[in-house]
């Protein structure tokens, strides 16, 4: 199995967010609609099977299928692209602006709602057969998850928001690192062991994402669940989007980025050092290290091997 070193996995994670951020709307919105409906029919399938069985854990062990599907399509997730845009930025790559960024996260922010509300809907109609009954076991259960989540953290105040926040951070410290691992191989057996991990530990340990999050709570609403649209948008969906940016950024992408990263930085001191005398002794020694110096990166087709 092959595997990305650090450097040159930095170099990826900086070449995917540039990619990301140079789509076309159109492009942006159908990758995130479909992302989202894939992830949110995994969340509908793990409540299934921990409501049969009563076994939370194979819920959790089965849920990341989702997430492997559709980062091996090559769709997107806000979580996913909150870590990546940011480094494209830092990196000064071309049209890798701030606006550009904002405009990435806020279609993605859209079509991510739109398929994970699709979802909802679908699988609301699944559980009561058509509205014409009441919900079934699972269908309970997600509307309990949504009055858990919810009132659930407004009954203890500040301290309830500051967990749902910490909730928000830690989940999308294990789903970025996912994203991120994705990357680290070009096999694609190596690809999905490295995401199922981090994924299965964000769900057993019901870690807050905003994405399932925008299946789970509308499922509620629509099932019938004791709470509001105003409880699901202060108590856990806006609270739990800036967590996933604080987890992403400051646990996954910076950290690897400053430590293995500045690739065009990099590029740069190579480009000075290949004027000067010995520069092909100390390419050759860089490429021995695995510098990502000695990496060039496609800006004008998708990235190979990136999420």
């Amino acid at each position: 199995m092959s595997y990305v070193k650090p450097a040159e996995l930095v170099t990826r994670m900086v070449d995917a967010g540039a990619y990301k951020l140079r789509l076309s709307a159109r492009d942006t919105l159908i990758r995130a609609f479909m992302g989202a409906a894939l992830l949110t029919l995994a969340a509908a399938f793990a409540v299934t099977v921990s409501t049969n069985t009563g076994q939370p854990l194979l819920g959790a062990l089965l849920f990341p299928v989702g997430f492997v599907i559709l980062y091996l399509f090559g769709f997107d997730l806000l979580t996913g692209v909150f870590t990546l845009g940011p480094l494209a930025v830092l990196d000064r790559r071309p049209g890798a602006s701030v606006g550009a960024m904002f405009r990435n996260w806020g279609l993605v922010f859209v079509g991510n709602f739109g398929g994970a509300f699709m979802v909802a809907v679908l699988m609301a109609i699944y559980f009561t057969y058509g509205f014409s009954a009441e919900p079934s076991a699972v269908g309970l259960a997600i509307g309990e998850i949504g009055h858990g989540r919810t009132v659930g953290y407004a009954d203890h105040g500040a301290a309830g928001m500051l967990t749902l926040f910490i909730r928000g951070v830690l989940c999308n410290w294990m789903v970025s690192t996912g994203v991120v691992l994705s990357m680290i191989s070009d096999n694609v057996v190596a690809k999905i062991i490295a995401m199922w991990m981090p994924i299965m530990l964000f769900f057993y340990m019901g870690f807050e994402h905003s994405i399932v999050n925008m299946f789970l709570f509308p499922s509620g609403l629509l099932l019938g669940a004791d709470f509001t649209i105003m409880d699901y948008l202060i108590w856990n969906e806006i609270p739990t989007v800036v967590g996933n940016l604080v987890g992403g950024l400051l646990f996954v992408a910076l950290p690897l980025y400053v430590t293995h990263g500045r690739p065009t930085a990099r590029r740069v001191r190579a480009g000075k050092r290949a004027a000067t005398p010995g520069a092909q002794v100390s390419a050759a020694a860089e490429a021995r290290t695995g510098s990502s110096a000695t990496i060039t990166a496609d800006t004008e087709r998708e990235p190979v091997s990136v999420a």
